[in-house]
C-alpha cells in the first residue's frame, strides 16, 4: 500500500509541479499589468482593474468548455482510444472559439454599461478603451486554455509553465514601452495595456498550437487537421460536461467578490488588509489547484482504463498530498503573518500599521480557510474525472451562496465581528463546500469489486 502511494504521489507531483508553476506564473501575468498601471495613474489603474474583474467574470464561464477537455481526453486515453482525444479537443475549441465571439459585443458595449453600475464618466471611458482591444483576446485566452487542457492530460504541462512564463516577460516588456511610450514606441496608457495583452494571449496561443501540432510525440493526434470539420456528437459531450464547470466557477468567484464588497462596507483598512490576506491565500490554493488537475488528468486515465483501484488510490494519494500541504501552509501562516503580510506593504505609509494588525488576523483565518479551499477544489477534480459536473454545480453553489455569503454577512454585521466574521463565513461556506463534495465523490466513484 506504500508503495504504491510512493508510486501514484510521484506520478502526481510528475505532472501537478508544472502546471502549479503555471498557474502562478498565469498570476504574475495579472500582476504585473496592476504593477504597470499604478505606476501610470490612479485613474487608468483603477479602471483597467474594474475592466479585468469584468472580462474575468465572462471568461471563468466560457472557460468551462476548455477545462472539461481535461478530463474527456484522460478518459479516452485509458480507452486507448485516440481518435476520441482529437474529436474531444477539437470541439472543446470550437466552442471556446464560439463562446469568444459571442461576448465581444458586450466588450464593445462596455462605457454604458459601466456607466450604469455607476462608475464616474472617466472611468467608463477608460475601461470602454481597454475592454474594446483587450475583449477580442477574449478569443485565444479560452483557446489557449483549451489547448494547456489538451496538453496536460496528455502530459506534456511543463511546455505549458515555459510557455507562460515567457507570455509574463512579453507582457512586461511590452507594457513598459505602450503604456509609458518607451523604446520608441507612443504612450498608449490603457490602451498601451490593452494590446500588449492580446498580443500575449495570440503569442501563447500560436506557440501552444505549433507545439500541439508539431511536436514529434503528438503529431499522431493531427489536432488542428481538417479542423473545420464539426463533430456534433463530441461538441455535445463537451459542452455537457463543461457548461457546469463553468457555473461552479462563476459561483465561486463570485462569492469571494461578494466577500470583498462586504469588507468594503467595514472601511477602507479592513478593504486593503483583506486584499493582501486573500492574494496569499490565492498563492496557497495555485498549489492545491495544480495537483487537483494532475488528480483529474491520472484518476481519469484510470478510470477510462477501468482500474478502479488504481483510480480510488490515486484519489486517497491526492487528497493526502493537498492535505500535507496545507498543514505546511497552516504553520507557514500562523507562525510568519508579520513577515508575509509586511511584504506587501511600505511601513512608512500612515495606515500601515493598523493594515498589518488586520491583515495579521486575517491570515490566522486563511489558516482554516486554506484547508476548505483546497479539499474542495480537490473534490471537483475528482469528480470531473469520473465526468460528474452538474449535481458538484448545485452542490458547490448552495455552500457558497446559501452558506457561505449569508454566514459571512451575518457573522461581520448583526453578530459585530467585522471583517473576521466575513472571513469566518468564508470558511464556512468552503468546508461545507469541501464536505458535501467530498462526499459525492466517494460514493459516486466506482467501487472495486468484490472477489468471489
Amino acid at each position: 500500500m506504500a508503495r504504491n502511494f510512493i508510486i501514484h504521489a510521484r506520478a502526481m507531483l510528475v505532472l501537478g509541479l508544472p502546471l502549479i508553476g503555471s498557474h502562478l506564473a498565469q498570476m504574475a501575468l495579472h500582476v504585473s499589468d496592476t504593477m504597470l498601471l499604478g505606476r501610470y495613474g490612479v485613474s487608468e489603474l483603477a479602471a483597467v482593474t474594474l475592466a479585468g474583474s469584468a472580462f474575468f467574470v465572462v471568461f471563468i464561464f466560457g472557460s468551462g468548455f476548455a477545462q472539461a477537455i481535461l478530463p474527456l481526453i484522460a478518459g479516452a486515453l485509458g480507452r486507448g482510444d485516440e481518435t476520441e482525444v482529437r474529436r474531444d479537443a477539437r470541439m472543446g475549441l470550437w466552442l471556446s472559439l464560439a463562446y469568444g465571439l459571442v461576448t465581444y459585443p458586450l466588450f464593445w458595449t462596455s462605457g454604458q454599461w459601466l456607466r450604469a453600475m455607476g462608475q464616474t464618466p472617466e472611468v467608463a471611458q477608460l475601461g470602454q478603451d481597454f475592454l474594446r482591444i483587450a475583449g477580442a483576446g477574449m478569443v485565444p485566452a479560452l483557446l489557449v486554455m483549451a489547448l494547456k487542457s489538451y496538453l496536460s492530460a496528455l502530459g506534456k504541462a511543463q511546455i505549458v509553465l515555459w510557455v507562460t512564463l515567457g507570455a509574463v516577460l512579453l507582457n512586461l516588456g511590452l507594457g513598459w514601452a505602450l503604456i509609458f511610450g518607451h523604446w520608441g514606441a507612443p504612450e498608449l496608457g490603457v490602451r498601451g495595456a490593452a494590446i500588449s495583452t492580446l498580443t500575449v494571449q495570440w503569442a501563447t496561443f500560436l506557440s501552444l498550437g505549433v507545439y500541439a501540432q508539431f511536436q514529434r510525440e503528438l503529431y499522431r493526434f493531427r489536432l488542428f487537421s481538417r479542423f473545420w470539420r464539426a463533430d456534433y456528437v463530441a461538441m455535445g459531450r463537451v459542452f455537457r460536461l463543461g457548461w457546469p464547470i463553468g457555473v461552479t466557477g462563476l459561483m465561486e468567484s463570485g462569492l469571494f467578490s461578494g466577500a470583498s464588497l462586504m469588507m468594503g462596507w467595514v472601511g477602507t483598512v479592513p478593504l486593503a488588509a483583506h486584499g493582501i490576506a486573500m492574494q496569499v491565500a490565492a498563492l496557497a490554493f495555485m498549489v492545491h489547484l495544480g495537483l487537483s488537475n494532475a488528480a483529474t488528468v491520472l484518476a481519469g486515465r484510470a478510470e477510462g482504463a477501468g482500474d478502479i483501484r488504481a483510480m480510488r488510490e490515486i484519489a486517497g494519494t491526492a487528497i493526502g498530498l493537498s492535505a500535507g500541504l496545507c498543514a505546511v501552509g497552516i504553520v507557514i501562516f500562523l507562525s510568519l503573518p508579520v513577515q508575509i503580510i509586511s511584504l506587501f506593504l511600505d511601513m512608512s505609509k500612515p495606515d500601515a500599521a493598523q493594515i498589518l494588525a488586520t491583515g495579521t488576523g486575517l491570515l490566522a483565518l486563511a489558516a482554516l480557510f486554506q484547508l476548505g479551499d483546497a479539499m474542495q477544489v480537490m473534490a471537483l477534480g475528482l469528480l470531473r474525472a469520473i465526468r460528474d459536473t452538474r449535481v458538484p454545480m448545485w452542490a458547490a453553489a448552495f455552500s457558497y451562496w446559501g452558506i457561505g455569503i449569508p454566514c459571512s454577512y451575518a457573522l461581520g454585521f448583526p453578530l459585530g465581528l467585522g471583517g473576521e466574521g466575513i472571513w469566518l463565513g468564508l470558511c464556512i461556506g468552503l468546508l461545507f463546500a469541501s464536505t458535501s463534495l467530498m462526499l459525492r465523490f466517494w460514493r459516486k466513484a466506482p467501487r472495486v469489486p468484490v472477489q468471489a
